[in-house]
């Protein structure tokens, strides 16, 4: 199929392309920049209590990618039967979906609740008592909210795999409203320090997984789930959607394995390093949304393409969202690195914490524009197809090899300090962009999904 041939007979306009992109940007986005006004109020508590929640928020952050990698399972699944019309086959993975995101979510739940003091003695080590105590507290309640983020990622991905990206988006609204609020609350108003910013978290989360459930009960969907009581396994199903979401998660995992195994270099560098780095992460997590939420878009769009056996168009919108992701990259990095200043003041940091955080950021604002897009994008795109394994080897390998390895050496033995976490990932981003991009050029990528 040509490109002429694309543009008068695609699937997807430039029209459709943003109201399906926009709505899935904007609540990756706002979900950032939430998450930066919950530390901008934790570190009101204190530079230790902002240090304990940013040391869990990286164990979080690894569930957090294994739900979201079992969500993007479903959304291939789904979205490749929409583009065949088949609302039936649709519907029935997505309640399977539904189905293991629970019972996986109580099982890890119910592990972290029992070993939950070895695993921040293991992850962490030898930190101050004061952050210790911060991380205990705000790691039991992040444990109980497992099965929302579980829930709420599978209910969002099935909206997203029909095309319908405005309502998990309104959703977010409304939930990182009610966390805001409630954490001012119980920040501010009762006094409640971290245990008050863990339990806004909790009661968001919550709220979050159940209207996305009533929500997707409506009858005028092309995916609906009517009786959730009545949902039985069905392991065929529930293989094919693992079968994509494994991998994912594997790779989400190892990289989440990787942060954590940088995490305990930083942690050894003192307060002011841990908060500095822990302040960059969320700059850096916000600058990096808009393009998540282009690739997030694009697996609709890759499986729907395929599903509907057009090939060459599902190319084609590759390398147009890659074209896309630099844009937003660009314009997203410009942005955060304006408001930096503004914003840490806000936060209360110390000086020395601030000034090391606009150090690092400004070398970010430098290169993501020019590595990230190929680096991420397109692996997206190559998921979307069924490439999952693929991706997981090398996002996987350039992890450890890369990132993981060069960010301890420079942190151990150099003495760089945490500008070596930002070098490390530099290299990584720049090696799996190269083998990324040519993996798609030899479009051994699509592979048969259903």
């Amino acid at each position: 199929m040509s490109n002429t041939l694309i543009k008068d007979d695609h699937m997807f306009s430039n029209r459709k392309l943003i109201l399906l992109l926009i709505p899935v940007m904007a609540e990756q986005f706002l979900n950032s920049l939430m998450g930066m006004a919950d530390s901008m109020m934790v570190s009101n508590v204190g530079a230790a209590a902002l240090s304990g929640v940013s040391l869990v928020d990286s164990i979080n952050n690894l569930l957090v990618q294994a739900f979201a990698a079992l969500a993007t399972g479903g959304v291939i699944i789904c979205s490749t039967y929409i583009g065949q019309r088949d609302k039936k086959r649709a519907t029935e993975s997505a309640g399977q979906l539904i189905l293991v995101a629970m019972a996986l979510s109580l099982i890890i739940m119910t592990i972290c609740l029992g070993f939950r003091n070895q695993i921040l003695a293991g992850v962490f080590g030898e930190v101050d008592d004061e952050v210790m105590y911060a991380a205990g507290i705000y790691f039991l309640l992040s444990i109980l909210s497992y099965p929302g983020i579980a829930l709420s990622a599978a209910g969002g991905a099935i909206f997203r795999a029909q095309s319908n990206t405005r309502l998990p988006m309104n959703v977010a609204i409304v939930s990182n409203l009610v966390n805001v609020g409630l954490n001012a609350l119980f920040i501010f108003v009762l006094n409640m320090g971290v245990f008050g910013a863990a339990l806004a978290t909790l009661i968001s989360r919550v709220f979050s997984a159940l209207v996305l459930l009533v929500l997707l009960r409506r009858e005028d969907r092309d995916i609906s789930i009517r009786s959730y009581h009545k949902l039985k396994p069905d392991f065929y199903k529930i293989k094919k959607i693992l079968a994509m979401g494994i991998p994912n998660g594997i790779e989400n995992s190892m990289f989440q394995f990787g942060k954590l195994a940088i995490q305990s270099s930083v942690s050894l560098l003192g307060t002011t390093a841990i908060a500095a780095q822990a302040m960059t992460n969320i700059f850096e997590n916000v600058n990096g949304v808009a393009g998540c939420g282009v690739g997030i878009g694009l697996m609709t769009i890759v499986g729907q393409c395929l599903g509907a056996g057009r090939k060459d168009e599902a190319k084609y919108y590759v390398k147009k969202m890659l074209g896309w992701g630099y844009a937003v990259i660009l314009a997203s990095c410009l942005f955060t690195y304006a408001i930096a200043r503004p914003v840490v003041g806000l936060a209360g940091m110390e000086k020395d914490s601030a000034k090391l955080c606009i150090y690092m950021l400004g070398w970010i604002t430098i290169v993501k524009p020019v590595l990230w897009a190929p680096s991420f994008i397109t692996a997206y795109g190559l998921r979307a197809a069924g490439d999952v394994k693929f991706s997981m080897l090398i996002a996987t390998l350039t992890m450890w090899l890369c990132r993981v390895s060069l960010a301890t050496y420079l942190i151990r033995v150099v003495g760089m300090g945490p500008m070596g976490v930002w070098i490390g990932m530099f290299s990584d981003w720049g090696i799996r962009g190269i083998i990324f991009t040519i993996r798609f050029l030899s479009g051994k990528w699509i592979h048969k999904i259903i």
